[in-house]
């Protein structure tokens, strides 16, 4: 029998899943992953379905499962912050209520992000946030947040319960997803095979200042790396945690190279920010056509993409950075360059036939 049994929550997710995969591999893991639908799993992984917003479903569903681990990466987006804290919160709370009468978690490891300091997407950068680089020990803004009302949840649990806690900082993610709301890797390919299949350049929709400034990203396994190593090294527990590629960069350096690896011209900010939610309004046929064309998985172009997210991420008006001193002095070691992190998953995507396949040259 496995030593450890883990409980990846969100496991169709752009973290979820690289979790699974990593802990699936190892033989002294067993891997469990829970969702509201069916979906392809990762080799190994046991499916567990139920909607977390249903208390006595989540009972049922996770009745004698008993994991030592879990790890938390699923997050329900709704309309206003109150609602975001109302359901977010609910979810995390019906999960470790459902697990508590097992006694069996040793560790429970929660993914959130910079909107920690930045406040949450009603004032995303717009209003009070802490100065860059963001480092873990700064105190809660003084707004409300589902982050917070996630933590809360998670602290009030363990301290009922007796298991050891993590909190997971990452900045904007790549990763291997589909209709994933925080896909921004995927998000460029789709807008590139777009710029290439109109003949028009990858603009970017983002503010000179984010263009300007230094800032940087997590790549999906980076994150999974971290949350597997603060669950499961003596020593760790009970803090929070940034958790970046460890490189940083400037979009003005690395917007050119990556429009050039995708095959199309390429155009810089202006004055006024040009959303993708804009520039990809009436796309959405045009998606499907050539979804048909190359044989894509995903017809949806909503699904493919999320460009409402990605505006987020590159449309404020201040430097976004963390601090990775913690995590390094802690022993966390893992370092990603960010282009490569990129190329990398433009030749996944083709691959996997979620893009059409660039060009090749020579």
């Amino acid at each position: 029998m496995a030593d450890y049994r883990a409980l990846v929550v969100g496991v169709n997710g752009i973290i979820g899943a690289e979790i699974a995969s990593r802990l699936a591999a190892r033989d002294d893991w067993e891997v469990l992953g829970l969702s509201r639908s069916a979906h392809d799993l990762p080799d190994g992984v046991r499916p567990v379905l139920a909607d977390l917003q249903d208390a006595a479903a989540t009972v049922r569903a996770l009745a004698d499962l008993r994991p030592t681990h879990v790890y938390v990466t699923a997050w329900s987006r709704q309309d206003t912050e109150a609602e975001n804290i109302r359901v977010n919160g609910q979810m995390v709370r019906h999960l470790l209520d459902a697990l508590a009468p097992a006694r069996s978690v040793r560790h429970v490891a929660l993914m959130t992000g910079l909107k920690h300091y930045m406040g949450p997407f009603e004032a995303f950068g717009t209003g009070e946030m802490r100065e860059t680089p963001f480092r873990e020990e700064s105190e809660r803004l003084d707004v409300p947040n589902f982050y917070y009302a996630q933590e809360d949840e998670l602290f009030a649990a363990a301290a009922r319960d007796g298991f050891t806690w993590s909190v997971h900082r990452a900045h904007t993610v790549t990763g291997h997803a589909v209709g994933n709301a925080m896909n921004f890797a995927l998000t460029l390919a789709v807008q590139a095979a777009i710029a290439r299949e109109t003949s028009t350049p990858l603009v970017f929709p983002g503010t000179e200042t984010v263009w300007n400034c230094l800032t940087d990203m997590s790549d999906s396994s980076v994150v999974a790396d971290q949350m597997i190593w603060a669950s499961t090294t003596p020593g760790v527990g009970n803090e929070a945690w940034n958790v970046t590629n460890g490189e940083v960069f400037r979009w003005r350096w690395l917007w050119p190279r990556l429009a050039d690896a995708l095959g199309v011209t390429w155009e810089g900010p202006t004055a006024t920010p040009r959303p993708l939610v804009e520039q990809m309004a009436d796309k959405e046929a045009l998606w499907a056509r050539m979804a048909a064309t190359h044989g894509l998985r995903e017809p949806r172009l909503d699904r493919a993409a999320s460009f409402w997210h990605t505006d987020s991420d590159l449309g404020v008006e201040v430097e976004v950075l963390a601090d990775m001193t913690k995590s390094r002095l802690a022993g966390f070691r893992a370092y990603v360059s960010t282009e490569q992190a990129f190329l990398d998953l433009f030749d996944r995507y083709e691959a996997d036939g979620l893009v059409p396949a660039r060009p090749r040259r020579g």
